[in-house]
This record gives C-alpha cells, sequence and structure tokens, in this order.
C-alpha cells in the first residue's frame, strides 16, 4: 500500500537521476534557478528559464496603512 504510493517518486529517480538529484539539491540549498550561474548553466543546457519570479509579488510596496473607523 505505502509502496504504490513511492513508485512514481522511484520511476522519476531512475529514468532521470540528475535532474532528480539537481532538482532535489538545488531545493536544500534554496538555489534561485534565476540567478547566475545557475540560470546560464541551464541556458547552457538547454532549458526555458523563466525572469519572473514569484518573490516579487510584493516588491517594493512595503507596509500598507489601513484606517479602522
Amino acid at each position: 500500500m505505502f509502496l504504490d504510493e513511492l513508485t512514481p517518486l522511484v520511476q522519476e529517480i531512475l529514468g532521470q537521476p540528475l535532474a532528480f538529484f539537481g532538482g532535489f539539491a538545488s531545493g536544500l540549498l534554496k538555489l534561485n534557478l534565476a540567478d547566475d550561474p545557475v540560470k546560464s548553466w541551464l541556458e547552457n543546457q538547454g532549458a526555458d528559464v523563466s525572469s519572473s519570479s514569484n518573490d516579487d509579488d510584493n516588491a517594493g510596496k512595503g507596509p500598507q496603512t489601513i484606517s479602522i473607523d
């Protein structure tokens, strides 16, 4: 039962071990894929790296004021 849930994970590891462990390591090290040297390496490998990030949603806005009546 528990083994059935791990089957897709094991298939991904065995199918592309370098890509899987590379993504796993970048997640552990909290590397931003849009920053150099990671971005330039990914582009050399043929990957499409978008420059948008979900961290920019609140960039520059700072604290907001509210009024309570």
